[in-house]
């Protein structure tokens, strides 16, 4: 049996009313004791609690201080010690109602494996049978960062990735998430990978969408970024969509045939693992 890691952890918290003192965990700082250099952060997915607490909650604020956050860690031990960064974020964030709560210890088999079971511990609300099952889109990103999350490279990749920073000024597209491939030191050149969720069970819009816009970020991305860019779109498989010559087949194979045309690579669910461990060791994770 491997030996365990020993690890400290910290609980992030949302509290709309300081003096209420009422609170709702939200996330979960993981490090190896006594190493700043390798703490990790994950958010939760599912905002009801909070939405419950604090209806006018800025959820689109929250989400996004996950990958702020995370940014600020890469830098700690080289830019600044300590999670000192971290606190000072918080601090500034919605007027405190961001806290995170003291330092605890842990066992770790590893970190990856020890942040998804104290988030199942701690911040995500318990699964009744009776929960509505996320279809479509909603599904397939929420798929697609858990097999990135189970490789470690969740983390480390860029997240709802604006089109308009290679495209045009007023382009709503957000690419899901991406990484450039080799060295995270690398600052131009080679690859960049990115990955869209794209759900054709209802109607092939966003197929056509993406592919309408793969041309302008392809040159945007080789203008900005000096990388090849590699954009990959996730679908359903067929079998969830239809498994018989019907209308709904022809709508899923004009949407797959639309964003192949525009050399987009098509993966189903049924790839995310290989593509997760193949982010893995391009992010020598």
């Amino acid at each position: 049996m491997a030996e365990r890691v020993q690890c400290e952890f910290f609980l992030i918290r949302y509290v709309p009313d300081v003096v209420k003192g009422e609170f709702a965990n939200i996330g979960v700082l993981l490090r190896e004791a006594g190493r700043d250099d390798s703490a990790v952060v994950r958010f939760t997915r599912d905002w009801a609690r909070v939405k419950c607490m604090d209806a006018d909650a800025d959820i689109a604020l929250l989400e996004a201080l996950e990958g702020e956050i995370g940014d600020r860690l890469k830098t700690v031990g080289r830019d600044a010690p300590g999670i000192k960064p971290v606190m000072e974020i918080l601090e500034d964030t919605l007027a405190n109602s961001v806290q995170m709560t003291e330092v605890r210890a842990c066992l770790a088999e590893s970190l990856p494996a020890e942040i998804e079971q104290l988030m199942k511990m701690y911040v995500e609300p318990l699964k009744v049978k009776t929960e509505r099952k996320r279809t479509g889109r909603a599904a397939i990103a929420g798929a697609m960062r858990t097999e990135f999350e189970r490789a470690g490279v969740w983390g480390l990749m860029r997240k709802r990735i604006a089109a308009s920073l290679y495209t045009r000024a007023g382009d709503p597209m957000k690419i899901d998430c991406g990484y450039r491939a080799g060295s995270r030191e690398a600052t131009a050149g080679g690859v960049i990978r990115m990955f869209q969720a794209v759900s054709l069970e209802g109607d092939v819009e966003a197929a056509k969408g993406l592919a309408y816009s793969a041309p302008q970020l392809v040159e945007g991305v080789q203008r900005v970024e000096r990388a090849k860019l590699e954009l990959t779109a996730v679908v359903e498989p067929l079998r969830a969509v239809s498994d018989t010559e019907d209308e709904a087949m022809e709508r899923y194979r004009f949407g797959v045939e639309a964003m192949e045309r525009q050399e987009i690579r098509v993966v189903t669910l049924s790839d995310l693992a290989r593509v997760a461990a193949t982010a893995r060791v391009e992010l020598s994770v």
